[in-house]
């Protein structure tokens, strides 16, 4: 196994549908312009609130990918 070095990035999706859609969301976007993503972890979940209803979820995350 190879030894790696990471750096991490901090992005916030949004989904109306949930939380993993918003991860989703967040991650796929990443994709289009960093390379080598290998992980994420979830530090924060907020939502809107609107009518007494959820109306959208926002997921803060941190997105671990490996240095060339």
């Amino acid at each position: 196994m190879s030894n790696h070095v990471y750096k991490t990035l901090e992005l916030t999706g949004s989904s109306s549908t949930g939380i993993e859609d918003a991860v989703n969301t967040a991650v796929a976007k990443a994709a289009e312009t960093v390379r080598n993503m290998q992980w994420f972890k979830v530090s924060e979940t907020r939502g809107h609130i609107r009518d007494g209803k959820v109306a959208y979820w926002q997921v803060t995350i941190q997105v671990g990918f490996t240095l060339e």
